[in-house]
């Protein structure tokens, strides 16, 4: 299907934060965060994406074997889609990139977090809120695999939603294996943003888009 987009601010040259909608949701659900990362005109270009594959009613990132689980070979088809996209969105082959960051909630962090094991050298960094990475799904895992790669984590100590067992992977894997330039953050509650999570969203995006820029 053709990638079907909503946009805030920015331009054409401007950093591209991509932000990622979660399972059964769509892009209009996700893009009003660009309000809250970067009010007021300049700065990135925000884009919110709706995913490939119909999901109720709504749109989902990948086909899975339960919740947080995506099965590989849907997982890698919809990865394929979005490098086709982000391709023409921000190209590689130029003199200097675009910088490229990933904001992704529940089943659309979980894809980006395959996106960005799939290629971490693509992506300036990535935000994965409220989700799990996607292990035993076909991308890479290992330790140092996203050495000084910058991220942010938030989960919600009641989040119901996504298996725990998932949950402290993650976050583990992000803290002693991963290598990433690591932000965590928690919240006493469950599977939603809280202003808290938005304050320091907000500040470790404009902190990491600073450096990619530097």
């Amino acid at each position: 299907m053709d990638p079907v987009v909503l946009r805030r601010g920015g331009g054409a040259a401007a950093p591209l934060v991509v932000l990622l909608h979660g399972r059964g949701a769509t892009e209009a659900d996700v893009i009003g965060l660009a309000d809250h990362l970067h009010p007021g005109g300049g700065g990135p270009e925000f884009v919110a994406l709706r995913a490939p594959l119909a999901e109720g009613g709504g749109f989902a990132w990948f086909a899975n074997a339960g919740i947080g689980r995506p099965l590989p070979d849907s997982l890698a088809a919809s990865t394929a889609w979005f490098r086709a996209w982000l391709d023409a969105e921000a190209p590689r082959d130029v003199g200097r990139p675009r910088p490229v960051l990933l904001v992704g909630f529940s089943g659309g962090a979980t894809f980006a977090g395959g996106a960005l094991l799939a290629d971490p050298s693509r992506f300036a960094g990535l935000a994965t809120l409220f989700a799990t990475l996607p292990f035993e799904a076909g991308v890479p895992t290992a330790p140092g695999h996203l050495d000084g790669v910058p991220v942010f984590v938030a989960q919600g100590d009641a989040d119901t939603v996504i298996p725990p067992e998932l949950q402290r992977r993650t976050w583990a894997y992000l803290h002693e294996e991963s290598g990433a330039d690591l932000t965590a953050v928690r919240t006493p509650g469950g599977h939603g943003m809280t202003a808290d999570v938005v304050v320091a969203l907000r500040d470790w995006t404009t902190r990491t888009l600073a450096g990619s820029l530097a």
